[in-house]
């Protein structure tokens, strides 16, 4: 079966075309990076307007680029219909119903946390259960025990900022442009993660997050400090993030009797994250699994993967289904 993803939760348009294994026949990704960069972070209408403007050619060339194929081009469409920002959600959905009617193929809404976890299928098709994922996004920070395809087990999650948005918001204090994590990750490698003793907040408390406190240290300590080096500040913040990042993980794989730990999300593409859960897990005896660059950030790849197995365990959607901005993980179970 042939699989059309389609991704619109956020400030990325992409499609992608899934075979069977999963394997990953075609990926087209559009970023809105530079249409947000001059306000510091995402704008929801300018999202929206952007993926009307730039969807249909994604797809279209996601299909192009997966060669020739029958009429209907596709077995089914899947698509996110959750989490994420409302009209961008909107947009990817509305377009994926009208494509699997006029082709008269399945239709499936994924739950986009959900095909963070497949995108680590994609990656590894041998993966051994169980596993931890770590989900570091932008807007999610979660820690999830996956016992196998569909069953997933919620350990903890942030409590109030997501680590990714803890990276734009300390990126954009420092002057450092944006996305904030890759301008911190940069900055860090030439400063001092010794240089201050930020705070690592619960880090050995249960499997919860909290990372608004470390923002508003940064922000004081510089305060206190006008002329701190940037790379010192950034590196120092980066050293906390992932220090409590790590420690959770590699705590709730030894507490689950995991066989490895997972990366998943955006800030899975640290450079600083990436090793050191390599690191534990070595220590550990146990598996690290570790995403190329191209599943980390949002891609329709890893939603038509997750729609594939997804139509052959539960079936299609109904037409009725709606964007749901708070999806939860758990409503994936």
């Amino acid at each position: 079966m042939r699989v059309l993803g389609i991704e619109t939760s956020c400030d990325e348009t992409a499609a992608a075309v899934v075979a069977p294994g999963p394997t990953v026949v075609s990926s087209v990704v559009s970023s809105q990076v530079d249409l947000h960069a001059r306000f510091g972070g995402v704008v929801p209408e300018l999202a929206g307007r952007a993926h009307l403007e730039r969807l249909t050619p994604v797809i279209d060339e996601a299909l192009s680029r997966a060669g020739p194929a029958g009429e209907p081009p596709v077995d089914a469409v899947a698509v996110t219909c959750g989490p994420g920002l409302m009209g961008s959600l909107l947009v990817g959905l509305s377009h994926a119903k009208g494509l699997a009617m006029a082709w008269d193929v399945p239709f499936v809404g994924v739950n986009h946390l959900e095909g963070h976890l497949f995108a680590s299928l994609l990656d590894h098709p041998d993966l051994d259960w169980p596993l931890v994922v770590l989900l570091v996004s932008g807007g999610h920070t979660v820690l999830v025990l996956v016992e196998g395809l569909g069953r997933y087990r919620l350990l903890g999650q942030t409590l109030d900022d997501a680590a990714g948005e803890a990276f734009d918001k300390v990126a954009r204090y420092l002057g450092l442009g944006y996305p904030g994590g890759p301008a911190i990750d940069r900055v860090a490698r030439e400063g001092d993660p010794r240089a201050f003793a930020f705070p690592r907040a619960m880090r050995d408390e249960g499997f919860d997050f909290s990372f608004s406190g470390l923002k508003t240290a940064v922000v004081r300590s510089v305060d206190k400090a006008p002329d701190a080096s940037s790379e010192d500040v950034a590196a120092s913040f980066q050293e906390a993030v992932v220090d409590v990042l790590v420690a959770k993980a590699r705590r709730a794989a030894a507490a689950t009797g995991a066989r490895g730990v997972c990366l998943a999300g955006g800030v899975a593409a640290n450079s600083l994250l990436r090793r050191r859960i390599e690191e534990a897990c070595a220590q550990d005896g146990i598996e690290a699994l570790v995403p190329t660059m191209a599943m980390c950030t949002d891609n329709a790849a890893m939603i038509a993967a997750a729609g594939q197995w997804r139509l052959a365990h539960g079936g299609p959607s109904p037409w009725s289904l709606g964007a749901e901005p708070n999806l939860f993980l758990a409503d994936a179970d």
